[in-house]
């Protein structure tokens, strides 16, 4: 098991410790991803991949919208937690387990849309693996189908390397809970130690420890550019509403 899905595995059971509401968060993120699936032609009859789904945040989000929904992942553990919280949403997705770098293994049909959201991208730590994965993953959308990813802004991040995120500090019916990242940085390259405190009827801390490299723009560009994608499009926080820049390009 290799430190990615280990991460993944570790903190399903946590992972929407990270939202103030994730509920809310589901309806939210989908309304935006909507947006842009309008803007490119799509309504809800489009078929989507979200092969990066963790507990299920878009997915089921997207779901809820009356989008026919495909949802993969390489960790088991988030798969699970992702099952569980499809059946309390009363939607239907199939989740299978998958590595974004070999889609081709579990699917056989494609798909209108593939979207692989929050900073999943940068855990491929050389070029030749993101080139892989982008590959794989733009290999699984139809002709004139959508690619849309979302990532850190790291263009600005190296500019800085700072050593920790900012932490998002939510206030609970019964306390507060504290979530934050340190960034130990090695060339582009950075380990990330995720923390979450929660300070409600006692103290627990958590810690989960990954690995990511730094993606700027022109790489992601250049490497969909070379996988047969036109119309490439990067949208801004300020523009989107979404909490990342977002990537979206076409497939001839």
């Amino acid at each position: 098991m290799d430190i990615t899905q280990s991460f993944y595995d570790n903190m399903a059971t946590q992972y929407d410790k990270l939202f103030l509401d994730w509920q809310a968060t589901t309806h939210e993120q989908a309304v935006i991803l909507e947006r842009i699936f309008a803007e490119k032609g799509f309504d809800r009859a489009a078929s989507v991949l979200d092969c990066a789904c963790g507990i299920g945040t878009q997915a089921i989000g997207l779901a809820a919208l009356g989008y026919s929904v495909t949802a993969s992942d390489i960790s088991e553990g988030e798969l699970c937690e992702a099952r569980e919280r499809a059946k309390k949403n009363n939607v239907s997705i199939p989740f299978e387990r998958a590595d974004f770098c070999a889609l081709s293994d579990s699917f056989d049909e494609k798909f209108d849309i593939v979207i692989v959201m929050d900073n999943a991208l940068p855990h491929m730590l050389t070029c030749g693996a993101l080139k892989k994965a982008i590959d794989s993953i733009t290999g699984q959308i139809r002709p004139g189908g959508i690619f849309v990813a979302s990532i850190r802004d790291y263009d600005a991040l190296l500019m800085t390397k700072p050593p920790y995120s900012p932490p998002y500090i939510h206030k609970t019916a019964k306390g507060q809970r504290v979530s934050f990242q340190t960034w130990d940085w090695e060339g582009d390259n950075y380990r990330l130690v995720q923390y979450i405190i929660d300070d409600e009827e006692s103290l627990e801390v958590s810690r989960f420890e990954c690995e990511y490299r730094t993606i700027r723009r022109d790489e992601l560009t250049k490497l969909l550019e070379d996988a047969g994608c036109t119309e490439i499009e990067w949208k801004y926080t300020e523009d989107s509403g979404f909490y990342q820049p977002i990537v979206v390009a076409r497939k001839l």
